[in-house]
């Protein structure tokens, strides 16, 4: 494989970089110019929702579907940026059976629930379409994602309030970065309408959703406020400048990480040729950037492409809980780097901040076991990249939590692409998907 220090300057890595960089540049433009009104209108209705005590029910009912649906609850029950409430919701996935009978357990009409996974053929989707239809049916507001023809606006019929978004593009992996981008959207803004109280139809009088500074502060504020056009187009104005600042930081990690994403699918294909495996793992948002790359290589999103032996290392939460209970926990990827890691093996970490302790350890106990690694990570790469802790590090120059890994999604999933298309001057090699 050529390097990207080749004569010319570029050769066929630079190229398809700048390609992947370009197509979704293109896409998340088009998709949030036509969709930041519906977006600003849909978290105004969300925030009247969790204003009466509503909570989100997000279903995952394949591999990759269950990692959006777990990075929405882990985000809005435990959010990652000062000041922001904890909000209720729920992933229902498939571990827990089927997602009729586990929604039918929990929905409520004030709820809202979102699904995954419709854009793909299969049962899943079917499975996810029903549960839909229940949802609607007990009043919820529900939201899913196409694209077009996947699920027909009748499907939900009878819904009060159903919301379908539908990403311009056939790519399956830039589809699922800008409904990531979308749902990130939807946690970060929906916030804006509890500081405009006098907006929340129906809101109950319990105090659960209807606190921060401003109502604490001044509680008289807001409560009359008719003006929702103009909380409105602010939040439409929010959704295009974050949008804009996705699309930089992405090209920003594809285009300064080449060299890097190069080397680290290089060593990835060594270690799949010689029957090792990756191990993945991260906290919070970036456990479930785990579960997706691991879906990703388990199933490929091109039929062309071979399935990876891959293992997940926040999967097995008796694990986790019992070492984070037991010893500490800045040792439950350590304590699994030790069980499952060979020589030869590949660890695969993500981190937003370059600096989580059990990250750290757990790269550490790779390289003791002779085991490539790779980290992802944001802010300046944190003491992951200046003490050069991985052997392949790809930075997002962001301190934007979810801009930081809704590029990492971008990152991984041209670093799968690489694993299966050794390139030269040319490009990708033929057949490579």
């Amino acid at each position: 494989m050529q390097t990207l220090a080749g004569a010319s300057g570029r050769d066929g890595v630079a190229a398809l970089l700048e390609r992947a960089v370009a197509d979704r540049l293109e896409a998340g433009s088009a998709f949030f110019r036509r969709e930041a009104p519906r977006i600003a209108r849909c978290c105004h209705r969300m925030a009247e929702r969790f204003a009466r005590e509503g909570r989100l029910i997000a279903l995952g009912a394949d591999p990759a579907s269950r990692s959006d649906a777990r990075h929405v609850s882990v985000e809005f029950v435990h959010p990652v940026i000062v000041g922001k409430r904890a909000l209720p919701a729920i992933a229902l996935t498939a571990e827990g059976g089927p997602l009729g009978p586990q929604l039918e357990s929990v929905a409520g009409a004030d709820d809202i629930v979102i699904g995954f996974g419709l854009a793909e053929p299969g049962g899943a989707a079917a499975e996810t379409e029903s549960a839909l239809r229940t949802a609607a049916g007990r009043g919820c507001m529900t939201i899913r994602f196409g694209p077009g023809g996947a699920t027909s606006p009748e499907t939900l019929a009878g819904s009060q309030e159903d919301w379908l978004f539908e990403p311009p593009s056939g790519d399956p992996s830039i589809r699922q970065e800008l409904v990531e981008t979308l749902y990130h959207l939807l946690w970060e803004l929906v916030h804006v309408f509890f500081d405009h109280r006098g907006l929340l139809e129906g809101r109950s009088a319990r105090a659960v959703h209807d606190t921060g500074a401003s109502s604490f502060l001044y509680p008289f504020l807001s409560e009359g406020e008719d003006d929702l056009d103009a909380v409105l187009a602010d939040v439409e104005a929010s959704v295009l400048m974050k949008s804009a600042e996705i699309g930089e930081l992405r090209r920003q990690t594809l285009i300064e990480g080449a060299v890097t994403l190069e080397a680290a699918a290089a060593r990835l294909r060594q270690a799949f040729d010689s029957g090792g495996r990756v191990l993945a793992f991260g906290n919070g948002g970036s456990a479930t950037d785990a579960m997706d790359v691991v879906a990703d290589f388990r199933l490929p999103p091109v039929a062309a492409w071979p399935s990876r032996r891959a293992l997940d290392l926040t999967e097995d939460t008796s694990i986790i809980t019992a070492v984070a209970n037991d010893i500490g926990v800045e040792e439950i990827f350590q304590r699994q780097v030790i069980a499952y890691g060979r020589e030869g093996d590949v660890a695969l970490a993500f981190s937003t901040s370059g600096g989580s302790e059990n990250l750290i350890e757990g790269l550490a106990e790779a390289r003791r076991r002779g085991l490539g690694t790779i980290a992802m990570v944001g802010y300046d790469g944190g003491r992951i990249s200046a003490d050069a802790l991985a052997d392949h590090v790809i930075v997002s120059r962001s301190q934007n939590i979810p801009r930081i890994q809704e590029a990492q999604a971008s990152a991984y999933h041209l670093l799968r692409e690489l694993v299966e298309a050794p390139v030269g001057p040319d490009g990708p090699a033929a057949g490579s998907g």
